[in-house]
């Protein structure tokens, strides 16, 4: 089985969360969830500026037409508050595998369940839909919220990759890189219900 390129956009939908193709029309709502906890604050992270949010809206859709990234925005359903942008990319269809990531939510939101059901709904669609070998995440190895996110879905630490990349203030960051596998999947899915069962929206 292989990834089918191009990429189709697609809505995924939750009971707390739904996962739009992101749009231009997102912009002035993106700008408002970054605002909450003025999340480009922190140096371990690469949340846009408000004056930043239009151009990274650009990048993301420019790499979907070069079918190398699937951008969403993550809107609650309870209210229709957009809460942030999260991504397939770094796609190898002959594998298959794709990565989650570069993704934000809005501060008043963590804690909430609406990320770990963004996840659910993302790799479902990957290992469901797509079949993919594995599902990647990284982060900065110093952004230890995020980190534990991603235990906490049932990803398992692959190694921390040694001057990977360069973070938005210039400097050599180390990122730590972690899978879940297709074997697994079925565990972390019913673990990721069980988490959710009592979410309400």
């Amino acid at each position: 089985m292989s990834i089918p390129l191009p990429l189709t956009p697609v809505t995924l939908t939750g009971r707390l969360v739904r996962l739009e193709p992101l749009h231009h029309d997102h912009h002035d709502r993106l700008v408002e969830a970054a605002s909450d906890g003025e999340l480009w604050d922190r140096w371990y992270t690469s949340v846009p500026r408000p004056e930043g949010m239009r151009a990274e809206i650009d990048r993301r859709l420019t790499l979907q037409e070069a079918g190398t990234m699937l951008p969403f925005t993550a809107i609650r359903i309870a209210d229709e508050a957009v809460l942030g942008m999260t991504t397939f990319m770094d796609i190898v269809p002959s594998v298959p595998r794709v990565e989650i990531g570069s993704t934000w939510n809005r501060e008043s939101t963590h804690g909430t369940g609406t990320n770990p059901e963004s996840k659910l709904l993302l790799m479902t669609h990957a290992f469901e839909t797509w079949q993919v070998e594995a599902v990647r995440f990284r982060t900065h190895k110093m952004n230890l919220q995020s980190r534990t996110a991603i235990e906490r879905l049932g990803a398992e630490l692959e190694g921390i990759l040694r001057a990977d990349s360069m973070d938005t203030y210039g400097v050599v960051r180390d990122t730590a890189q972690y899978s879940i596998v297709a074997r697994t999947w079925p565990m972390v899915k019913a673990n990721l219900r069980h988490r959710l069962r009592h979410r309400v929206g």
